[in-house]
């Protein structure tokens, strides 16, 4: 009964979007004027392969953004180094994971834009690049490629699945349970990020069988290939940074950037040769930040403009993707941000961790709250949590007075991301073998 309602509210879905191709295609096309469209690659995104498709088994994977994008270049490493025979197509949806990953990616992959979910972008992707597998990352329910995949024979993977609070309320819905639950049946392999997770896939009726258990990908830090150019220029920051006392604050969001400066000043009158690099979540909010400070006067530089510091300089504002993993070895310390007010939900603390940093956080991590616990429960000084700037600052002023104390927290840290990071690509690997490629028709 609810498969059959499934059907009924997939067929809406389906007729609607086919409707609305039209308009999305505008839509696309208003996106590529204002610049969040690939200039020249959009029509990919109305699944127009620009690339040759190559003989042989093929895997597709698939990543909204740059977060997701890069917890999944372990697992295609993985796949690579397991089965060469295999071609791997990567897509994402957004420009500016494009614009990062694509160097990241080994050479032999194959790099596209995502199609909308509309039935003939979708029957275009797969009629042209034929995969022989997909693996979705995290969320991605689009009911026309799962639906069109699953009948034309392709197995389904969705790594690393989570769902936020809000989107487990949408799902929940009388109308739209007997959907994701008509989606959910289509999958060969679901791995949750975590037990919490596992459950609201099985709230939303995900096949028993289907659901498995590895560990939360973001604890993998992708290995992959810095230019030389990149490594002296961190290397030369890094220099000038020696007889600094450095801390970063991380991927912040707007607003979060009153609290880092107010922990700032503080600092700089506890202890002068303070160091602080801001690094937002946006490199938009990066710039405009820059041009408030200076025009109110502060020792400030932007990356993007000056790589190197100015005597005085006490301020360094990133404003540049996709360098975060290097540039925590910049910094003793980092503060994730994204995490400081109601309604923001945290980001991945692994990459600090790796770098052996001193990890502080406030107490609004959304889906990250697992990370934070999991990690504590580790070593509980490799998170500390604060409740604002008060409580950051004296946190802060306690690690740079207090040598034991921040080599300890550091130490807690890589601790901690050893432990929970070991095994996670190889697990995965065996259970992606076994539910997913031994379908593969030889």
């Amino acid at each position: 009964m609810a498969n059959g309602s499934g059907i009924i509210v997939y067929k809406l879905y389906r007729a609607l979007s086919y409707g609305l191709s039209p308009l999305l295609h505008l839509h696309l096309r208003w996106r590529k004027l204002r610049g969040l469209e690939h200039q020249l690659r959009w029509p990919e995104r109305l699944g127009r392969a620009s690339l040759s498709r190559p003989p042989g088994p093929l895997l597709w994977f698939h990543a909204v953004s740059l977060g997701e994008g890069m917890a999944a270049i372990p697992v295609i490493n993985g796949c690579m180094q397991k089965r060469p025979d295999f071609n791997i197509l990567m897509t994402t949806t957004t420009l500016s994971a494009f614009e990062v990953i694509k160097d990241k990616l080994p050479s032999k992959v194959l790099y596209q834009f995502a199609p909308i979910d509309t039935p003939m972008a979708v029957d275009s992707f797969l009629g042209y690049w034929k995969p022989d597998a997909i693996i979705l990352m995290e969320s991605e329910l689009w009911p026309n490629l799962i639906v069109s995949a699953s009948e034309n024979g392709i197995p389904l993977a969705l790594i690393n699945a989570r769902m936020s609070a809000k989107s487990f309320r949408r799902w929940s819905r009388s109308l739209l349970l007997p959907l994701v639950s008509l989606l959910l049946s289509r999958f060969s392999l679901i791995i949750p990020l975590s037990n919490a997770q596992a459950i609201n896939f099985q709230l939303l009726q995900a096949p028993p069988l289907a659901i498995n258990f590895s560990a939360d990908l973001k604890y993998v830090v992708a290995e992959y290939n810095t230019s030389a150019r990149e490594e002296s220029c961190i290397d030369s920051l890094m220099a000038q940074l020696t007889h600094k006392k450095v801390w970063m604050a991380a991927s912040i969001h707007r607003g979060e950037e009153e609290v880092m400066l107010a922990v700032h000043k503080y600092l700089m009158q506890r202890h002068g040769n303070i160091i602080t690099v801001i690094v937002p979540r946006y490199p938009q909010v990066g710039r405009e930040i820059f041009q408030k400070l200076r025009k109110e006067r502060y020792c400030v530089a932007l990356r993007s403009q000056q790589k190197v510091l100015q005597p005085g300089t006490n301020i360094y504002i990133v404003d540049t993707l996709g360098e975060l993993r290097e540039l925590y070895r910049l910094t003793p310390i980092a503060v994730i941000g994204g995490s400081f007010f109601p309604g923001l939900a945290g980001h991945n603390l692994s990459e600090a961790a790796a770098a052996g940093c001193a990890i502080l956080t406030g107490f609004h991590n959304g889906h990250f709250s697992h990370m934070v616990q999991q990690m504590q429960k580790v070593n509980k000084v490799s998170v500390k949590q604060v409740s604002g700037n008060v409580e950051l600052a004296e946190a802060l002023d306690e690690l740079f007075s207090d040598a034991t104390s921040l080599n300890l927290s550091r130490l807690a840290a890589k601790e901690a991301y050893h432990a929970l990071s070991n095994g996670i690509i190889t697990n995965i690997w065996y259970l992606l073998d076994h539910h997913v490629f031994r379908l593969i028709q030889s």
